[in-house]
């Protein structure tokens, strides 16, 4: 699951829509939608994401929220590490073997570390 499809599904369920009746409305199909929200899709496009958030009358910094998280989510990244310091592409390559296989807690200190300023704590 994708950090999108994770509050898509939170948002969808505080309003009490099926998977089917929230696809009608923003006209994508219900097999698109749940792949979507299980992150076997590509992140939405904008459009998508204004029709969602228009449907679900989702407001000001929730609706910037959810278009943040549509841009963070595609399910298959691509790391071009050509001309960085070989520990760059290390790293990435080591992520990408072993991200399956790390904790959630190891994870959430990860993406911690990664969004700080750089400054040690």
């Amino acid at each position: 699951m994708t950090p999108f499809g994770q509050k898509l599904r939170e948002l969808r369920a505080n309003q009490d829509l099926t998977q089917q009746q929230l696809a009608q409305q923003i006209g994508v199909t219900p097999a698109y939608l749940s792949a979507l929200e299980h992150g076997h899709r590509g992140r939405p496009s904008f459009y998508l994401v204004q029709r969602i958030i228009g449907v679900l009358g989702v407001i000001w910094d929730e609706a910037e929220e959810l278009t943040r998280l549509a841009r963070l989510s595609h399910p298959k990244v691509t790391i071009d590490t050509s001309g960085l310091n070989p520990v760059a592409t290390e790293l990435a390559n080591l992520l990408a073997d072993k991200i399956e296989t790390l904790s959630p807690d190891i994870l959430q200190e990860l993406l911690v570390r990664l969004k700080s300023d750089g400054t040690q704590t």
